[in-house]
């Protein structure tokens, strides 16, 4: 509750300094994208903080980076994207959607492209991932995170290092398959991010997951 008061001091003395000064310039430029970047740190943070992340400062960077870009877009291309992953992706299990922020997330059950306790990709996954690269490949502008998780069978010093391993897995296929590296972001959450029961087998499948986030930076 303290972090989200302070971000709303914040947001709220940066917009008055701005209107003050009459020095508010369009979303992108000048003032504008460092209070976005301020702001878009601050949010990281909290976001890192509330979900038990154990990477708070590394949220508040990319929080910055989203901020000063001023968020995401979303145009024909990734409208065509979209629906391109949802045709290769139907009767996998795989959910694709359009999150609040305007990017693409794939929601991929690690049981539909992982064994057990491995982070070895599937066949099944692969020609899901094979449509994936040939999206983004077509849209060489957009930027992937993608970000693994686990149910809480077991402990974290298991739980971390396979979650990570199968995001970076995910993407080193991509990448093979042509998409540039320096597009990408990877992280393992471990168990820290549920989005079910653990009380259930059923829950902990779900919570078993990959999760790929394309975004259009808007510029």
């Amino acid at each position: 509750m303290k972090k989200i008061l302070l971000v709303s001091t914040l947001i709220g003395a940066l917009t008055l300094q701005g209107c003050a000064t009459g020095t508010m310039q369009p979303q992108g430029t000048g003032k504008s994208s460092a209070i976005g970047a301020v702001i878009g740190a601050a949010a990281g943070a909290i976001i890192g903080s509330t979900t038990g992340s154990n990477h708070v400062a590394r949220d508040a960077v990319i929080g910055a980076a989203v901020g000063g870009l001023g968020g995401y877009v979303w145009n024909n291309q990734m409208e065509k994207q979209q629906a391109a992953l949802e045709k290769a992706t139907a009767g996998t299990g795989i959910d694709v959607e359009r999150t609040a922020d305007n990017r693409i997330k794939m929601d991929i059950p690690a049981d539909a492209g992982f064994a057990t306790n491995q982070a070895v990709i599937q066949p099944r996954l692969q020609s899901v991932l094979n449509t994936v690269a040939s999206t983004l490949n077509a849209n060489n502008t957009t930027v992937v995170y993608v970000v693994g998780h686990t149910d809480n069978t077991g402990s974290d010093t298991i739980n971390y290092p396979l979650s990570q391993r199968r995001a970076e897995a995910t993407r080193n296929y991509l990448v093979n398959k042509g998409v540039a590296s320096s597009r990408f972001t990877t992280e393992g959450k471990g168990s820290t991010q549920p989005i079910a029961s653990n009380a259930t087998v059923a829950g902990r499948a779900e919570n078993r997951r990959v999760e790929v986030y394309v975004g259009q930076p808007a510029s």
